[in-house]
């Protein structure tokens, strides 16, 4: 899975993807990510990649020309490797909700994924129509840009790629697990109360076990 981020705040993404899970699997060449500043696409002899909305309106809005020359320069690129298949993605709070379904769907699906990271107002409507980018968002709320949902896109994504997970068990969707978990101690102790490990979780009995995480993971399901 090759990753391209459209932003201008490329450095941004360099302590991430510089850790733990993700460092692994870019060193393991199971992915790649590659980053590409706006500015360096526009024209604007101030370097500037956004403008006053039409209309009238409080902020900028993100210019179409830069955009579409980056993501041409990227598709190019990717049409020289064989059998590639391209998504490009933008992130709108009102876009498509994403999920693990749509993670696991994108990393079997796809060799190339560009995600357009907007600012300010937002992204002129007309990068849409002309690349058919999908609208994903990651929560029903909205931020000062793009860039984290494409770390949370990315990092979920990765993570259904074969290999990336030292354990396949690892992915939580592929077992019965629960929000409720412990470790070590089986009793901790604070300000004069004891905190104890579910007896259930100590009995080895697997079937019991199973029945109770399941219950777990269906209260909070609930809520």
């Amino acid at each position: 899975m090759r990753y391209h981020v459209v932003t201008i705040f490329p450095n941004m993404f360099e302590s991430y993807f510089a850790e733990s899970i993700i460092s692994r699997a870019i060193e393991n060449k199971l992915i790649e990510i590659n980053t590409y500043a706006l500015r360096d696409f526009t024209i604007d002899k101030h370097r500037r990649v956004d403008g006053r909305p039409y209309g009238g309106g409080p902020g900028m809005v993100m210019w179409v020309d830069p955009l579409i020359r980056c993501v041409e320069k990227i598709q190019k690129k990717i049409a020289k490797r064989k059998n590639a298949k391209t998504l490009v993605v933008m992130f709108n709070p009102g876009g498509n909700m994403f999920t693990n379904t749509i993670a696991k769907t994108t990393a079997k699906k796809y060799t190339d994924i560009i995600f357009i990271c907007g600012r300010y107002e937002g992204i002129d409507a007309r990068v849409k129509k002309i690349l058919k980018a999908k609208e994903w968002s990651v929560g029903q709320y909205v931020l000062t840009g793009g860039e984290l949902p494409a770390m949370v896109c990315i990092d979920a994504i990765t993570r259904q790629i074969k290999g990336v997970l030292n354990d396949n068990d690892s992915l939580e969707e592929n077992r019965i697990a629960s929000h409720e978990i412990y470790a070590r101690p089986e009793i901790y102790e604070h300000n004069g109360k004891k905190y104890r490990v579910p007896k259930v979780l100590l009995s080895g009995n697997h079937k019991l076990i199973d029945e109770h995480r399941a219950k777990k993971e269906n209260k909070i399901g609930k809520k």
